[in-house]
């Protein structure tokens, strides 16, 4: 095999499995991904400490998919920056997503979101936008997700906070 040849297979396959960002990414590194195939998002607040917490109840004993992942964000290279988004996508029965279709987070694909930053303390209101089912196997699920997640601040709610996540999406199951 040329060169030339082996360049086109290894561009081909990377492009395949989208392992290079896409134009308009944003920047962030997903640091976790888990998929639950038998469970539910549960979104708890806790008021005293102004906090939203995202966790996933797996004693669901029908099929139902969910998706919980975090991705950490450092835009400059200064400190104080830098915050996390946590999104959570319940997908109902993954199996009956067609691969390569947009659905609309929130309406389609209920979706939860919290932020971790140096900022004031904001509670999450909603998340909007779309996500591509890519691939899903046994093990893991793939896709893509171009959303914007509104908060407002816990102490004033004149007070509204967003922030984009436009990347790949992946979930393993434990």
């Amino acid at each position: 095999m040329t060169a030339l040849h082996t360049l086109v297979l290894i561009a081909g396959a990377a492009s395949a499995c989208e392992l290079l960002p896409g134009a308009g990414d944003t920047q962030g590194v997903q640091q976790a991904g888990r998929w639950e195939q038998h469970g539910r998002i549960v979104v708890d607040t806790d008021r005293v400490y102004t906090l939203v917490r995202l966790r996933v109840d797996t004693t669901v004993a029908e099929r139902h998919d969910v998706v919980l992942a975090r991705f950490d964000f450092d835009p400059s290279d200064g400190l104080g920056d830098e915050y996390s988004l946590t999104v959570a996508l319940d997908l109902g029965d993954a199996q009956r997503l067609s691969a390569n279709h947009s659905y609309s987070l929130g309406d389609s694909i209920p979706a939860y979101a919290t932020v971790a930053c140096l900022c004031r303390p904001l509670r999450a209101d909603s998340v909007r936008g779309t996500y591509v089912m890519e691939t899903r196997g046994s093990r893991q699920i793939a896709g893509r997700i171009a959303a914007t997640l509104y908060f407002t601040a816990w102490d004033d709610s004149s007070k509204h906070g967003t922030f984009r996540l436009q990347q790949r999406i992946h979930g393993v199951r434990p």
